[in-house]
């Protein structure tokens, strides 16, 4: 199976929910949808001169994020535009990113933020004469309170084909995608006995079965009340077009990152330091659970929040599981994380997201030699080049 991508501290007021400015707003029509936001969906387009060998050139989507002319898109189609190995962002002197309205409009724009590990990047259109009613945000809305089967629509770029409307209904909730510099967001195969590189991953995903197509990324899935839920960034596919499983970051993600990446240009994620799996059903018996549910951590990153807290990783027995995998048993099973029930990472990592910052304080239940316990730790900064969170499920 291959992966195919589409090449202020506050939210202003024309970002926010019908819910929290206290209105309720009216469910469209598809057309009536499509008019609404037409004009604020962009296409974005980079290019990188050099040799033959290494010029590049990405097409992608966007669409306006406030009135200062920020456009918000996914990092991996704008990553060749941004200088390598810089964890300040500036852009790559030999790159250039233009933005394209549904009318022909093209405006340069450069790369003021950007997040690798939630796939997200701020670019600011340059000069002086972009007209301002050209600049009309569209609404974020709450991805939190979705539910699947609700209908979804995405307007992208596919193919370079501006301003294209596919419709659908949300096919999943709480997925996750590995996330990572390197390689693409999803795994190239989905066969669970292929052991996938250790990476980061993207919490709390939307799955949607809205015909997404390369070009699509970074264009807005949005609900009927033309609310931005999401933000278009990968698909499922052997063939290269749509298979009907396409991924969304969601708005809760985009509403905490993008404030972090206007005001200093980069995100920080909260940070454990563990690498582990799973409990399945076979390591529930060797270890006297009662039914499969929690973490076994199996390493624990150096000099990781976790090793300061005392969180211990594996060295035990082996236990093995899919495919033949060997997993070292011995170490802590997480069992709750501030008193809600883990039953996989997915739980972890996705609260982190969702409710934590870094230099907040946590509480782990732990599994520990037959008993358990409460570990306190203090979540740090996720470290840049070092991907040390691996899942098995």
């Amino acid at each position: 199976m291959t992966t195919n991508y589409s090449s202020s501290t506050q939210l202003t007021t024309a970002q926010q929910t019908g819910s929290e400015t206290g209105t309720h707003p009216t469910v469209l029509t598809l057309p009536e949808l499509f008019r609404k936001v037409e004009g604020s969906v962009v296409q974005v387009s980079t290019s990188t001169d050099g040799d033959n060998a290494d010029a590049r050139s990405g097409l992608g989507s966007g669409f306006v994020y406030d009135r200062d002319g920020h456009i918000l898109t996914n990092y991996h189609v704008v990553a060749s535009a941004i200088a390598a190995d810089d964890r300040l962002v500036s852009m790559n002197p030999s790159s250039e990113i233009t933005v394209t309205f549904l009318d022909g409009s093209a405006y340069n724009a450069r790369v003021v933020g950007s997040d690798q590990f939630s796939d997200l990047a701020i670019l600011k259109l340059e000069g002086d004469r972009i007209p301002y009613n050209r600049l009309v945000p569209l609404p974020i809305g709450n991805s939190i309170s979705l539910n699947v089967g609700e209908q979804v629509v995405a307007i992208g770029n596919p193919y370079g084909l501006s301003g294209s409307m596919t419709e659908g209904i949300v096919s999943g909730l709480g997925r996750m995608i590995p996330s990572s510099p390197e390689t693409p967001p999803i795994p190239d195969e989905m066969d669970p006995t292929v052991q996938q590189p250790s990476t980061y991953s993207i919490p709390d995903i939307i799955q949607t079965d809205a015909p997404i197509n390369p070009g699509n990324s970074g264009g807005p899935l949005l609900n009927t009340r033309g609310e931005v839920i999401g933000i278009n960034s990968a698909i499922f596919s052997t063939t290269g077009a749509s298979a009907g499983v396409g991924f969304a970051i969601p708005s809760s993600t985009i509403k905490k990152v993008v404030p972090s990446l206007l005001t200093t240009g980069t995100y920080q994620h909260p940070y454990i330091g563990i690498v582990g799996t799973a409990v399945t059903p076979e390591i529930a018996d060797v270890l006297g659970l009662k039914e499969p549910k929690g973490f076994l951590v199996t390493e624990v990153a150096d000099r990781s929040p976790a090793q300061e807290a005392g969180i211990k990783g594996g060295g035990g027995s082996l236990i093995r599981t899919l495919g033949g995998i060997e997993i070292s048993g011995g170490g802590d099973v997480i069992l709750k994380v501030d008193d809600k029930t883990v039953r996989k990472i997915d739980d972890v990592i996705t609260y982190l997201e969702r409710e934590k910052n870094v230099g907040d304080t946590i509480q782990f239940t732990i599994l520990r030699n037959g008993g358990t316990e409460n570990i306190e730790l203090t979540l740090g900064p996720r470290p840049v080049q070092q991907q040390v969170t691996e899942f098995r499920s």
